[in-house]
């Protein structure tokens, strides 16, 4: 649904995107993390034709960025940092003449759907510049969806929500997904980014890691089990480096911490190793690693290249 091959975009002498090549299939959220400058919402305006790239080339629902832009806006919805609402217009109003612009068949049921999906029925008289920061970001996001796009590009769009209303976004892009479309969302929320999408991309200006979330973070840590032990025994860590399918083992305050190729095939055999070492055990679990921790691994790495 959306592809993209060797985008790069400067900014006179600055770098905004450079050398990037991303896919979404249907039904696929992807999400775009990376710190401030790192080229996410250029990336998103170079798909949604608000830009044109200096090189590369793109398709969005099947219509080229360079000689289609007209049909790739059709294809798209998109909700930016910043609303961008008519103030002076209802909110009722401001949903109506952007479901007509789309040329959308019965715009008045499609207005009413989506105001209805967002929680803004009740509101629907008031003036778009009398909301909250969360309820235009929710009128914000009907505008995206209500001509029902193929493709949808979203830049933070819980930012300002109050947590109910945040994880009634969440739910409805999860049902987004089951349409079929798809979705790149740039967000610096990381355990909603984590729960979200299929495939991460860190930015900086360039890819710099790919993966589903379980992909990243096997990449980045490996696959580890931690041994919880009645007591601290560091004397065990160097010993089971010794063993063919450890990879690494660290000792911290009465933790083992084991590196492993397949931690689920290995364990037992580790346990049984451990016992005949004379380890004291009381737990054995899998070490949890968030998307965070990838990110901010990636980021420290990046700053000491």
């Amino acid at each position: 649904m959306i592809s993209a091959q060797g985008l790069t975009r400067r900014f006179g002498d600055r770098a905004a995107v450079t050398d990037l090549s991303l896919s979404v299939p249907e039904g696929a959220v992807l999400g775009l993390l990376g710190p401030n400058g790192a080229g996410k919402t250029t990336t998103v305006r170079l798909l949604t034709c608000l830009l044109s790239p200096d090189a590369g080339s793109a398709l969005v629902a099947g219509h080229d960025i360079a000689t289609d832009p007209q049909a790739v806006r059709r294809s798209v919805g998109l909700l930016t940092e910043s609303p961008g609402l008519y103030k002076r217009l209802s909110v009722w109003q401001n949903l109506l003449l952007f479901a007509q612009l789309h040329e959308v068949a019965k715009p008045e049921e499609k207005a009413q759907r989506y105001l209805s999906l967002m929680g803004l029925w009740d509101r629907r008289k008031d003036l778009a510049g009398t909301l909250s920061k969360g309820l235009a970001q929710r009128l914000a996001l009907a505008r995206a969806l209500v001509h029902e796009p193929p493709a949808l590009f979203l830049d933070e769009p819980t930012a300002g929500l109050d947590p109910e209303a945040a994880r009634e976004v969440r739910i409805l892009m999860e049902e987004l997904r089951s349409e079929q479309r798809a979705v790149i969302l740039c967000t610096h929320n990381l355990p909603e980014a984590e729960r979200l999408c299929d495939r991460i991309v860190v930015l900086n200006t360039r890819s710099v890691s790919e993966g589903t979330p379980q992909e990243l973070k096997l990449r980045m840590f490996g696959a580890r089990t931690v041994v919880r032990l009645a007591r601290p025994q560091p004397e065990l860590a160097p010993a089971l480096r010794d063993l063919p399918f450890v990879k690494e083992a660290e000792s911290s305050d009465g933790e083992l911490s084991v590196e492993m190729e397949k931690a689920e095939t290995h364990n037992p055999e580790l346990v049984r190793h451990l016992v005949e070492m004379g380890a004291e055990i009381l737990h054995v679990l899998p070490q949890e690693r968030t998307l965070e921790d990838v990110y901010l691994k990636l980021m420290e790495d990046e700053d000491a290249a």
